[in-house]
Order: C-alpha cells, then sequence, then structure tokens
C-alpha cells in the first residue's frame, strides 16, 4: 500500500484536482450540447409545422408594436394589397455562397390599411453601401402574397438611413420610413401564385438536427480520456516505484 503514497504528494494532487476541473468542464460542455439538440429539436419541429399549415391572414397574427414569438416564426401568411416601391429599403451585406448581396425589402399596404414589410428575395450587389443596384420592381397593382413570418432583428445592426439597413426590424424601418407597420416581417414564397421575378428565394432553415449530438459524445470522451489518462499515469508510476522496491530488496540481500 506504501507504494501508492506517492499519490498524496503536492504534484500529484495538482495533477487530480486538475483532471477533476477538465472532466468536470467536459461534463458540462457536453450537457449545454445535449441541451442545444434539444433545442434545436423542438425549433424543428415548430418550423415543420407552421410551414405545413396553412397561409394565415397577416394581420391576424401580426400588429404593429408586437414582436413575432418563437411560435409565430415560419408561419405561412397570405396578405392582399399593393407594394409601396417608392419605400424600398435594401438589407445591405447579406452573402449567398460567398457572393453579396442585398435582400429588398418593400412595405405592403394592406386592404384593410396596414402595412406590412415583405423581403421579396435576395439580388447579387457589391458588398458596399456607396452602390445601389438596379432592383427589379414589384407588381403593380392590387395582388396576393404568401410567405413566412420573420422576428425583427435586434441590436445596432438594424439601425436604417439611405442606403439601407444590415438586419430588418420593423420598428427601425417604420420609424425611418414615418410609416406605422406591423411588427415583424414576411420572407416572400409568392405573388399571386408565382416568386418574385430576378430576385432569388428565401433559403428556408436547415430541418437537421445538427452536430450537436455527436459534439456532446466528444466533450465526454474527452472527460472519460482525461480520467482514464490519469488512472494510466498513475498505474504507471505504480509499476515503476514496485518495480524499483524489487530491485532495492534484492540489492539488499545478502
Amino acid at each position: 500500500m506504501r507504494t501508492w503514497g506517492f499519490l498524496v504528494s503536492r504534484r500529484w494532487i495538482g495533477l487530480a484536482v486538475i483532471v477533476v476541473l477538465l472532466a468536470t468542464l467536459a461534463w458540462w460542455l457536453g450537457e449545454w450540447q445535449f441541451h442545444r439538440l434539444t433545442d434545436r429539436k423542438a425549433r424543428n419541429a415548430q418550423y415543420a409545422t407552421n410551414v405545413a399549415a396553412d397561409p394565415a391572414p397577416a394581420a391576424q397574427l401580426l400588429a404593429p408594436g408586437r414582436g413575432v414569438s418563437a411560435a409565430q416564426e415560419w408561419r405561412r401568411v397570405t396578405a392582399t394589397g399593393s407594394y409601396l416601391p417608392d419605400k424600398t429599403v435594401l438589407v445591405r451585406y447579406q452573402t449567398r455562397k460567398s457572393t453579396s448581396g442585398v435582400d429588398v425589402v418593400v412595405p405592403f399596404r394592406l386592404e384593410t390599411g396596414e402595412t406590412l414589410l415583405i423581403d421579396r428575395g435576395w439580388l447579387m450587389a457589391p458588398n458596399t453601401a456607396s452602390e445601389s443596384p438596379d432592383v427589379p420592381p414589384p407588381p403593380t397593382g392590387v395582388i396576393t402574397v404568401v410567405g413566412w413570418v420573420r422576428a425583427d432583428g435586434t441590436g445596432s445592426s438594424t439601425r436604417v438611413d439611405e442606403s439601407g439597413t444590415r438586419a430588418v426590424s420593423s420598428a427601425t424601418i417604420g420609424e425611418f420610413l414615418r410609416t406605422e407597420v406591423l411588427g415583424g416581417w414576411v420572407q416572400l414564397e409568392s405573388e399571386d401564385g408565382d416568386p418574385a421575378a430576378d430576385l432569388l428565394p428565401a433559403e428556408l432553415p436547415d430541418p437537421g438536427n445538427g452536430p450537436h449530438f455527436f459534439y456532446g459524445l466528444q466533450w465526454w470522451f474527452f472527460g472519460v480520456l482525461a480520467v482514464g489518462g490519469y488512472g494510466y499515469l498513475a498505474y504507471d508510476e505504480f509499476r515503476k516505484r514496485k518495480t524499483a522496491r524489487a530491485r532495492s530488496a534484492r540489492g539488499a540481500s545478502p
């Protein structure tokens, strides 16, 4: 038993503390990844339900000054009215497959009088605020649009000026345009049954569960590896000390 006494030395106690901390951190990071997986599955289930549902009138779900809840995002909605192209706002620095461009957001005046922000799609454009691309005009007259409800962006990226914005926020865009708009915004799917001409449609969320499960397993494996490594080093030290004692005993024999 005396051969294991080295484990209570300062060096080995310090090493044991480090291993415990590493194993605890690895366990916590693994748990965090599995919690993210649970959240991802819940969002995917909500997304699948909303996308598959029949479109609801936009004015029934959205209201001025009211945010979009997690249960409402990606809900399909429909609206009838006309575009206000002179109030178009460009959403800058929107990259698609390493290609710079903008999203084209156009206010849409409903027949009931409310105004809704609609992102008609993506257009390739220089990644600069000093140049404005030629934006394809929206249809004129009264039309019916179908799209997905999206939540407003937050933070400094939602600031709006004459060159546009970096993230869509109904509050800041409405204030800039001096127009009351419904909370949230809509990512266009179709205009009178057709996608927006000369604009790329929205990129829908990836319905997969992502790498969180394997990341969680990796972190737990690292924790087990740290504990196993400590055990191996301790056994190796024990074996060496035992061998040294045996040699010493043989050398001391008459």
